[in-house]
């Protein structure tokens, strides 16, 4: 890849879980701890109110909350991406205009869900967002959650916007998103937003990864893409098998069910998901912990 976009948002950044205490209430403590942790960690940066934040079960007040406690969190040595995107234009616009009033750093918006917008639609929908703020949008693509993927023209014509700075792929079809890459290449930065495919995007053009592995793994998740930057295709491969165990066992249930499960038995007390969620099975913590030892034999050698 000879021309690679700047990484507007760093290059690993974690799509922050929402932990919760025994009532089901946002556990603030817990997630000002879990940022401290993740910038330790080589996260340059948070998503917050994201899918990995069960978004679709926290209310208005609470992602507001949240955005105005991670930048707290935060202070300026992490930039913080608010998850604002839902599918109501008009809702999603006041969120980020309350984003931007609490101090994030940018905006991410999803593809709008449920009501299946045609490719027009999602034109009008992103750019309104990008309109409601100064800050930069990062468009986040993964049909396999909104049945709706945004084609690589759409993409093209988003990327005109001077706001809309970067595209979250989630597609999880590499030959599409090395096309997507191709034509983005000069206009957007893209970012993985599957665990599984970070070395193969980052490889073939990609800046860096929304990631999930990174509540538990981010080091080395960070030092497989330094690898791949630097040419050694050799090690980042070797990391990448290393940590490919962990990646599989984070989704053997639905997102973040496992996260919240090995992060529970691994790091600290993040609580339960919420409602329709359903706590991790045993047998899913146990993947979880002996991916992690792989890891920390690896790192140890």
């Amino acid at each position: 890849m000879e021309h690679r976009p700047e990484a507007p948002f760093g290059r690993v950044l974690t799509a922050i879980i929402t932990p919760f205490n025994d009532d089901g209430a946002i556990d603030y403590a817990a997630f000002f701890r879990l940022v401290k942790h993740l910038g330790k960690n080589r996260s340059d940066g948070i998503v917050v109110a994201g899918t990995t934040g069960e978004s679709p079960v926290l209310s208005r007040p609470e992602k507001i909350a949240l955005f105005r406690a991670a930048v707290d969190a935060a202070k300026g040595k992490m930039r913080v991406i608010a998850g604002v995107g839902t599918y109501n234009t008009r809702e999603s616009m006041e969120l980020a205009q309350a984003a931007a009033d609490g101090g994030v750093d940018g905006l991410m918006a999803v593809t709008p869900y449920y009501s299946k917008p045609p490719q027009a639609g999602i034109v009008a929908h992103m750019s309104a967002i990008a309109d409601a703020t100064d800050l930069p949008l990062m468009i986040y693509n993964i049909p396999g959650r909104t049945c709706t993927r945004i084609e690589i023209e759409t993409l093209v014509e988003l990327a005109g916007h001077p706001r809309i700075t970067a595209v979250k792929d989630a597609v999880d079809d590499l030959d599409w998103s090395m096309g997507a890459i191709e034509a983005l290449s000069d206009d957007v930065a893209i970012y993985s937003g599957s665990d599984a495919m970070t070395k193969d995007l980052v490889e073939a053009g990609a800046v860096g990864v929304v990631s999930v592995a990174s509540h538990l793994a981010g080091v080395s998740i960070a030092e497989m893409i330094d690898a791949v930057l630097a040419g050694d295709l050799e090690r980042a491969g070797e990391i990448d098998a290393v940590l490919s165990p962990l990646v599989e066992a984070l989704f053997m249930e639905p997102s973040p069910m496992p996260l919240k499960a090995g992060l529970n038995s691994y790091w600290d007390s993040v609580g339960d998901p919420r409602l329709p969620l359903l706590p991790a099975r045993q047998e899913t913590t146990e993947a979880i912990g002996s991916a992690l030892e792989a890891i920390n034999e690896f790192r140890s050698q």
